[in-house]
């Protein structure tokens, strides 16, 4: 009991020393926030301009939801990155701290954080569009953003290893999959519309069950009962992606500190 209690303190310790990195640098925070809303607008001004009510909630959707699952990616998969930005990354990995917990408490920091900026992104979206949310299935929509957020999790734990790998490229990687992600997760048009080979690689993007499910419970009112063919691959991912994170963030540490790649800061 008093381990548990010591290793919840240790993860909440990140989080709050997160949050206290965001307050640091609250003018870039501002500055990603309104390009995030300027983006989130323009792609849904599409839908209005062609008079379509369904393809502006489809655009919506996606515009919010997918700026919710790339915040928490980019979060985790940024952690060595701000580390090294701090000029802690050695003291931290020295810490007597289970490496887990660490991620799990950034993790956790990611989630909140992605939260609140999405509900500003969303806000901002109400106030400039009429949504009509009569037949919403917020429920199943909540369900799905919980097991999605694992399971980008667990790709997120998988992209910090880029840049303790490589200090020169490692960040850049970490944007590149990213946006891959973003291509061929459907997030503004449907996946079948990609070439074959894309549409395979779309099938292992936790983000295009996520975007597919939480589409058909805000916009059709779909109950969870109609959504297991995406239910279940999420729950799959969520299982297999975080232990395989923890693993792989775990061999990359040991691999870095044996080449003495985290005192490198440039």
């Amino acid at each position: 009991m008093i381990a548990l209690q010591r290793e919840t303190r240790a993860g909440y310790a990140f989080v709050e020393r997160n949050f206290n990195l965001t307050r640091r640098y609250l003018g870039w925070e501002v500055a990603f926030l309104v390009y995030a809303v300027a983006g989130a607008l323009s792609v849904s001004l599409i839908g209005q301009s062609v008079g379509n009510s369904r393809l502006l909630m489809l655009l919506v959707v996606g515009a919010v939801f997918w700026n919710y699952l790339s915040v928490v990616f980019q979060s985790i998969g940024d952690t060595i990155t701000w580390e090294r930005w701090e000029g802690t990354l050695e003291y931290t990995m020295m810490a007597p701290v289970r490496r887990s917990v660490q991620l799990l408490g950034s993790a956790l920091y990611a989630v909140i954080y992605g939260l609140i900026h999405t509900t500003i992104l969303l806000i901002v979206l109400a106030l400039f569009f009429s949504l009509d949310l009569g037949r919403a299935n917020v429920g199943a929509a909540a369900l799905f953003m919980v097991i999605g957020s694992a399971s980008f999790i667990g790709i997120g734990m998988l992209a910090a290893i880029l840049p303790m790998m490589s200090v020169e490229r490692g960040s850049q990687m970490v944007f590149v999959l990213q946006s891959c992600l973003l291509l061929v997760s459907g997030v503004y048009y449907p996946t079948t519309i990609l070439p074959g080979w894309m549409q395979l690689i779309s099938r292992i993007s936790p983000a295009t069950y996520v975007l597919d499910a939480v589409r058909q419970a805000l916009i059709d009112g779909s109950p969870v009962s109609q959504l297991l063919p995406d239910l279940l691959p999420l729950v799959v991912m969520a299982f297999v992606f975080i232990p395989l994170g923890l693993w792989g963030f775990g061999r990359a540490e040991r691999y870095a500190k044996r080449t003495g790649k985290l005192k490198r800061v440039g």
